[in-house]
């Protein structure tokens, strides 16, 4: 579980900085950084941006992890003798846009309007009806995914946080949905998404204020080869 407190104070001792120094760094005050160290102030996108920056860090990163303790661990692994493997195949319909209601139905208007017709994908031992293949058009989200690769999406595929998922939101008082290819991290009091590639400010949506919806988990990439 994650919360909403960075790690701040945790950060300075390892690298040996003073909160002079991260001021110097982030071009923040040295006042408000205190606070953000000793939680209490919240950070807002801009400082997590600069936080993340002056540390070299993931956003994600920078927040409080609360690990779960486990004590009932079974150390013995058996495995199965045999095993009877019947494969099935799915073809899935390759789309350019992400549909905002897949569905079989859906999925293949989507993908005769942007561009796709008659165009699947073979996906084995998956039986979502509703799955789609997400053609990638450019390298925005390079390295991880570049212009010409396939993500097969799931939307009956469960989400945790860390995932890639297409996802739909609204922030900032937009009345505008944005439907785009995430990573999710799911907080006590938030949502934030990140771009794939880590290289722009991660979102955070406040529940039950701005609007959130998982569209479908990334299963799979079929990467563009040559």
């Amino acid at each position: 579980m994650s919360t909403t407190q960075l790690r701040v104070k945790e950060l300075l001792r390892e690298r040996g900085w003073t909160t002079k120094v991260l001021a110097e760094k982030t071009g923040m005050s040295e006042s408000y950084l205190t606070h953000i160290k000793n939680g209490t102030r919240r950070w807002n996108e801009d400082s997590l941006r600069k936080l993340s920056t002056a540390f070299d860090l993931s956003p994600i990163d920078l927040f409080v992890h609360k690990k779960s303790r486990t004590d009932e661990v079974s150390t013995t692994v058996k495995m199965p003798e045999s095993a009877n493997v019947e494969l099935q195949l799915k073809a899935v319909p390759v789309v350019g846009q992400i549909p905002a209601n897949p569905s079989a139905y859906n999925n293949q208007m989507v993908q005769v309007t942007s561009g796709f017709k008659d165009v699947f994908v073979p996906v084995f031992n998956i039986t979502d009806d509703a799955m789609f293949c997400l053609y990638i058009k450019n390298n925005s989200m390079a390295p991880n995914f570049i212009k010409g690769d396939y993500l097969i999406v799931s939307p009956e595929s469960w989400t945790r946080s860390g995932d890639i998922a297409a996802v739909e939101y609204t922030a900032n008082n937009s009345s505008t949905p944005t439907r785009a290819i995430m990573q999710i991290t799911y907080m006590d009091d938030f949502i934030v998404l990140e771009s794939v590639n880590h290289k722009t400010a991660p979102i955070a949506l406040v529940k039950g204020k701005d609007s959130f919806r998982v569209i479908g988990k990334v299963i799979h990439r079929y990467q563009k080869l040559g």
